[in-house]
């Protein structure tokens, strides 16, 4: 049952498709407004913060696309990246990397990888290439990795062979301590900034016994660090009141994040993280600023009882600027550049997991003003997307799959 709330939030997103200009200038419409896409019941009756925080107005792409699966023949991939020349890197979970065309043919496992620890939600995770890749070849990747005391998300750097077979001179450049037995919550993405750091998301790794060290400023699980391209603390990170900060840390206070984006114009950096049962959030990073796990969340223990206080506004601590009751569970995500479909440019395209589909945010002024839920009928655990250099989406799944996304 629709609470009012609900349907507030429906008449007023409405309007907003109509009324409001993007920051970025695209008065593109996102598309025909429809019923919210979420109609079942949430587990809570948190209110959100503001109108359109969640349950935001339906649209429905105008223009004709369509979706094709280039290849089934991936093991549990985890993350994909666009080559130069428009084939796709891709890691799977269980420690490999491999390439593929855009005609579906999937080269031999990529050696010199370290040894991931691919227990349960473990493994080879995210990756990017270097902005100078066509030059010097340089991959960035996360991976669970054992190590003394338990195991810890660790980011590793190589250069990929001229004939495409190994990673040479692989390297682990940093580490998330503390460590912990937990294979829960890695975290796992990673990608480039506007001024060429690496911006990485680390998981509190899920037990009790971590999960306040969200809010902890000497250690970096449940954060979003940036560092250099040899795993040193980047230069302009913000500077923390407490004197033994880590100076790597950019935003604390979160769960699972896995997915990172770059909005194309703005630059600044966007956040998917993983909620409890609920809360699942889209945040957009500020610099220094706590985004609240587990002090405050929209979300409740998988057993239904709250978590801490059960509060979900507190001083000092940020608002997600979109979350799911029920949760999606959402991982790799990516803005869409460029007009071959015009109602998604500049619009936030995330694999949905337990929600077996791919999220399309259209946003204005910071806002989301409305959801689509694409391949639905599928029926796949969408665990990253990217854009192709020929401006079509590509899209893994746990169960194999790439797909390509693109106008007909």
């Amino acid at each position: 049952m629709k609470s009012i709330n609900y349907i507030l939030s429906l008449s007023i997103a409405v309007l907003t498709l109509f009324s409001c200009s993007n920051d970025d200038k695209n008065t593109n419409n996102p598309g025909t407004p429809t019923d919210p896409v979420e109609d079942n019941d949430a587990n809570t009756n948190y209110a959100p913060a503001f109108e359109g925080q969640t349950r935001i107005t339906g649209v429905q792409t105008n223009t004709s696309y369509e979706a094709k699966v280039i290849t089934s023949a991936l093991v549990s991939p985890w993350g994909v990246k666009t080559l130069p020349d428009g084939r796709l890197l891709v890691t799977e979970k269980a420690g490999n990397m491999r390439i593929v065309k855009v005609t579906g043919e999937v080269s031999a496992k990529i050696t010199g990888l370290p040894t991931v620890n691919s227990a349960e939600q473990g493994g080879l995770l995210g990756l990017c290439l270097d902005p100078d890749f066509a030059s010097n070849r340089m991959i960035y990747w996360v991976f669970s990795e054992a190590i003394t005391g338990g195991n810890v998300t660790a980011v590793a750097k190589g250069k990929l062979s001229t004939d495409e077979t190994k990673i040479e001179g692989a390297t682990v450049i940093y580490r998330a301590n503390p460590a912990n037995s937990s294979a829960k919550h890695y975290g796992g993405r990673i990608l480039f900034d506007k001024q060429g750091n690496l911006v990485v998301s680390t998981g509190e790794r899920s037990v009790l016994q971590t999960r306040p060290l969200a809010q902890s400023l000497v250690g970096s699980l449940g954060k979003v660090i940036k560092i250099n391209k040899d795993g040193v603390a980047a230069t302009g990170n913000p500077v923390f009141s407490q004197a033994n900060a880590l100076p790597e840390l950019f935003t604390y206070g979160h769960r699972n994040p896995q997915g990172l984006a770059i909005h194309p114009s703005t630059g600044e950096i966007w956040l998917s993280e993983h909620g409890p049962r609920g809360g699942d959030e889209i945040n957009r990073l500020v610099a220094g600023k706590n985004y609240g796990w587990p002090v405050i969340t929209y979300g409740i223990e998988y057993e239904g009882q709250a978590i801490g206080e059960g509060i979900q506004k507190k001083e000092g601590m940020e608002q997600p600027v979109y979350y799911w009751d029920p949760v999606v569970s959402p991982s790799g995500m990516t803005f869409y550049k460029g007009n071959r479909v015009p109602e998604w440019e500049n619009n936030l395209f995330i694999g949905a997991l337990s929600g077996q589909h791919i999220i399309r945010l259209a946003i204005q002024n910071n806002r989301v003003i409305g959801e689509e839920r694409l391949l639905v009928s599928e029926g796949q655990r969408f665990r990253d997307i990217t854009q192709g250099n020929d401006g079509a989406l590509y899209a893994v799944t746990d169960g194999g799959r790439l797909y390509k996304i693109d106008k007909k």
